[in-house]
């Protein structure tokens, strides 16, 4: 059962790195307008996705790598961290107004 999680564990983190490498030298499809003012603005997205599958994945992730007791710590704090990296991967990398 072990392998099993630790199978799914590493899957489940290294699959949301494959579609980011691949969009990195893709065109971005970004809405962009002249605003009344004459300046561009533009639509980005907020992260609430990356922070969504981030999250399961550090979830995944912190329960497979804390082995002792009951194992809450390292399925926490996989959950945050993992979080916070998919909103930043969504936010900042993934879409850029030019």
């Amino acid at each position: 059962m072990r392998k099993l999680i630790l199978a799914f564990s590493a899957a489940a983190l290294a699959v949301p790195a494959v579609p980011t490498a691949a969009l990195a030298h893709a065109p971005q499809e970004t809405r962009s307008w002249r605003g009344s003012d004459g300046r561009l603005q533009c639509k980005r997205p907020n992260g609430t996705t990356g922070l969504l599958v981030g999250g399961a994945a550090g979830v995944l992730g912190g329960r497979a790598i804390d082995r002792r007791g009951d194992r809450a710590t390292g399925t926490i704090l996989g959950g945050a961290l993992g979080a916070l990296l998919g909103r930043h991967v969504q936010r900042n990398m993934l879409s850029r107004c030019r």
